[in-house]
Parts: C-alpha cells; sequence; structure tokens
C-alpha cells in the first residue's frame, strides 16, 4: 500500500463517518419534528429556542450530547424528581439514580410512562435512544449495563433535565 492509497482511503473514511453522522442526525429531527401531532406538548423550532438555552435546544430538539461530566446533575443524589427542561414532566426520581461512572446522570428506572424511546442508528451502531413522552425531547440513551432490579442504565443528558428538590 503506498502514501496516496492510504491518505485517499483515510479521507474516504473519515468522509463517509462525517455524512453518515450529520445525515443520521438530519433524518431523526425531520422524524421527531414530523411526528409532533403524538406529542401533547408542540411547539414551533422558532418557540423552543426562545424557550430553551442553546444547550438545551442542540440536545432536546436537535438530538445532541453534552460533554460527559460537565453537568451537576451527575453529581446530584439529594432526594426528589428530575423532569424534563422543556415541558416539566417528571421523568425520573432520587431514587432510581446511580453513579455509572459515564459522566453522565444515570438511572435504573424512569417513572412510569414518562419515556419513549426510538431506535437510533447514528454513528455506525444502534441504539436505543429516550425521549420524554408529553414533548418529544431528546434525553439521552438507554443500555443493558444497569444495576438491579432491572439491568438498564439510562444515560440521560444533563442539559435536557431540571431538578426539583423534594
Amino acid at each position: 500500500m503506498n502514501k496516496r492509497y492510504f491518505l485517499e482511503a483515510s479521507a474516504a473514511l473519515v468522509g463517509t463517518a462525517f455524512l453518515s453522522h450529520f445525515i443520521s442526525n438530519n433524518q431523526r429531527s425531520k422524524i421527531m419534528a414530523a411526528s409532533n401531532t403524538e406529542f401533547e406538548v408542540t411547539k414551533p423550532e422558532e418557540e423552543w429556542r426562545t424557550i430553551l438555552t442553546p444547550e438545551q435546544f442542540k440536545v432536546l430538539r436537535k438530538h445532541g450530547t453534552e460533554r460527559a461530566f460537565t453537568s451537576p446533575l451527575d453529581k446530584e443524589y439529594t432526594n426528589g424528581t428530575y423532569v424534563c427542561a422543556a415541558c416539566e414532566l417528571p421523568l425520573f426520581t432520587s431514587d432510581t439514580k446511580f453513579n455509572s461512572g459515564t459522566g453522565w446522570p444515570s438511572f435504573f428506572q424512569p417513572i412510569a410512562g414518562a419515556i419513549d424511546t426510538t431506535v437510533d442508528r447514528s454513528l455506525f451502531m444502534t441504539r436505543t435512544e429516550v425521549h420524554c413522552h408529553r414533548c418529544g425531547g431528546h434525553l439521552g440513551h438507554v443500555f443493558d449495563d444497569g444495576p438491579a432490579p432491572t439491568g438498564k442504565r439510562y444515560c440521560m443528558n444533563g442539559v435536557a433535565m431540571k431538578f426539583i428538590p423534594a
């Protein structure tokens, strides 16, 4: 393999990865936007932009991910309830929170009826994406490596939630 071939192959691989991520995020946004009629709380994109901070908008409405270890909610262990930052639907209680070591607030079980899930095939992998049941906001992902009793790890973006102390 010569140097030129290696560089061309590398550029093609990086370009494919970039486009895959861009197209995937764009498609997810279109899917969620098209399904807004399913949600109890719906707003035009410009209204969401005025209600949410830029970081909240990126995560909740555009399926972004906050950087690990940046959310104060990761280290929040006071008794209370975690609610959706967009519509304030109660999502998780503090008694289901655990330290996963991932840098994102993690829970082993949501409040019944609070979340919905969709398949996320971005970044060359398949994951289960978690959304707010009321407004459809992207919250994070759920994985099968959590503690008992569920074996689930709901890995949430802290910026997508607010904490209400008990």
